[in-house]
């Protein structure tokens, strides 16, 4: 068990140590294998038998479940955030996100699919860590490494290795659009993060409007 101190802000453990680096874009040796290597993973992980598994919920931060709970923290962020973002266009895709209802049985998702939480050994994908969030629902929530990490050409192989429709996608869109908001609205005081945050909502709002 870990304590926060200098560098590393929270509480942590380590529950059993995997070898390998975080999966910083530098260590990875060709990005559109580590995103077909990633679709593989999630897509087994809906393959597990979802019973019993646990429901999304504030556990969790309600990854699995419904968009429309944070509808209003998005469009606070959204309005916050001024000039400084097409609000237009970040309304358009959130809008779609919540559109874009789920409508199928269950299935396990990982919640928290983040470059922190995929080892890297070789330039190769070699372990996905960190299932605090974990459950069954909805795993669109996994789709939000597509504009956080993967661009291009990774991010065209990622979505057909994970075979996902346009509604599920457009979820994606929506949790990656929530998380960049509220960190570029100054709800997370991290600088690294709100610069990464733009990137991401232009990503999000680019993918958007080349698909719609």
């Amino acid at each position: 068990m870990g304590v926060p101190a200098g560098g590393y802000p929270w509480h942590w453990s380590v529950y059993g140590w995997i070898e390998g680096e975080t999966a910083k874009p530098d260590r990875i040796a060709n990005l559109s294998q580590f995103a077909a290597d990633l679709a593989g993973f999630l897509t087994a992980l809906k393959r597990i038998d979802p019973t019993d598994g646990p429901s999304p919920g504030q556990h969790n931060f309600c990854r699995g479940g419904p968009l429309t709970v944070y509808d209003d923290e998005a469009r606070q962020a959204i309005t916050a955030l001024g000039n400084r973002v097409d609000a237009s266009a970040a309304r358009a895709v959130w809008e779609a996100a919540l559109a874009a209802t789920w409508q199928v049985l269950p299935v396990w998702f990982h919640g928290d699919v983040a470059e922190g939480n995929l080892l890297v050994e070789d330039g190769r994908l070699s372990a996905v860590i960190d299932f605090g969030t974990s459950g069954v629902g909805d795993p669109s929530c996994d789709l939000v490494i597509a504009w956080t990490l993967f661009e291009g050409e990774s991010r065209e192989v990622f979505r057909a290795g994970i075979a996902v429709d346009d509604a599920a996608w457009a979820r994606g869109r929506g949790w990656a659009l929530w998380k960049a908001l509220i960190t570029a609205a100054g709800h997370i005081d991290n600088s690294v993060e709100v610069d990464k945050s733009w990137r991401v909502i232009d990503a999000v709002l680019a993918d958007h409007r080349r698909r719609t």
